[in-house]
């Protein structure tokens, strides 16, 4: 019997796709040039993709006999799950493996960018530290942190902080009654309360451009923002101004608007610490990934119960 067909959208991680290949027909044609899509999207029955993958309401229309979106990682604000929901087919994605990899960077670069760890690196290397040691850094062990969006990662955040005795607010769509933490209801009024501005909500059209001039100017020439949601959750141009202008003391960022290219403006910031979408990439978490994305696809496409459906489709087969 002829394992079932799926289509892998550009870009699937290779751990996932070398999982795929394992147990169903990939193929990873463009459906946008290639010719002979038109008489194979009958038969695909799961679509992979990536957080970055974008699936849009008319690709999942040309696949009548589709079942399921498996999407290796936490974000898909890329696909259009109104559409997949419509035509019944589930969305799913890979939460909970990743939480601790992402936590750990987000802390490691709020240390990155106060404790200035990659220019030291520099300073050392290029012969400099005899020539004198570099600007005082800012103390983060008892600083303040506010977290935007208090969801699994948020929270492994927080505990995080908690260790280096830093105290902990966030904002979020809605408060959440057993945080333990203090709650404000925007990201302007909580970055006016803190040192450190630590980004974690979902990316799509709601959260866009949710860290504006506003909030960095709230946040202040003291403040520093850590971003590690969405490039598409900062305003880049704002940001880029407000660091040129001191209107905020740093910035460490993980994420950007147009990966994977990144505002030449802030390649010599010194005050800046860049990392290229690097929070989940371990090996271990990488392939914990791969094996849940799977084992999604394999239930969706067998009628089986879905292990980790977006929330928008939770409960459907």
């Amino acid at each position: 019997m002829s394992k079932p067909s799926i289509l892998a959208m550009p870009k699937v991680h290779p751990l996932y796709l070398q999982a795929l290949n394992a147990h169903f027909e990939v193929h990873t044609c463009d459906p946008e040039s290639e010719p002979q899509w038109q008489a194979l999207a009958p038969h695909i029955v799961g679509l992979a993709g990536g957080g970055e993958s974008v699936i849009p309401g008319a690709l999942l229309a040309q696949m009548p006999a589709l079942k399921v979106v498996s999407i290796f990682g936490v974000g898909y604000d890329g696909v259009d799950v109104a559409t997949a929901l419509a035509r019944g087919v589930p969305v799913t994605h890979t939460p909970g493996v990743l939480t601790d990899d992402v936590a750990d960077l987000a802390l490691g670069l709020v240390l990155s960018v106060a404790r200035q760890i990659p220019l030291a690196d520099q300073h050392v290397r290029q012969g400099l530290w005899p020539q004198g040691a570099l600007p005082l850094g800012r103390k983060v062990s008892g600083a303040r942190m506010g977290i935007v969006g208090l969801g699994r990662i948020g929270q492994a955040i927080a505990r995080r902080a908690l260790a280096f005795g830093m105290s902990v607010a966030y904002t979020a769509r809605s408060e959440k009654k057993d945080a333990g933490f203090a709650f404000y209801p925007s990201a302007a009024a909580l970055a006016a309360q803190v040192d450190f501005l630590v980004v974690i909500t979902p990316g799509g059209a709601g959260t866009r451009h949710l860290i504006n001039a506003e909030v960095l100017q709230a946040l202040g020439p003291q403040g520093y923002l850590v971003n590690v949601a969405r490039g598409s959750v900062v305003d880049e141009a704002a940001l880029v101004q407000a660091l040129a202008d001191g209107t905020i003391a740093g910035a460490a960022l993980d994420v950007y608007a147009d990966e994977p290219h990144v505002p030449a403006a802030l390649w010599a910031m010194k005050q800046v610490v860049l990392t290229p979408h690097m929070a989940s990439a371990t090996h271990q978490t990488r392939q914990a990934m791969a094996d849940l994305a799977l084992a999604n696809m394999r239930a969706g496409t067998a009628g089986q119960p879905l292990l980790t459906p977006v929330p928008e489709c939770a409960g459907m087969a």
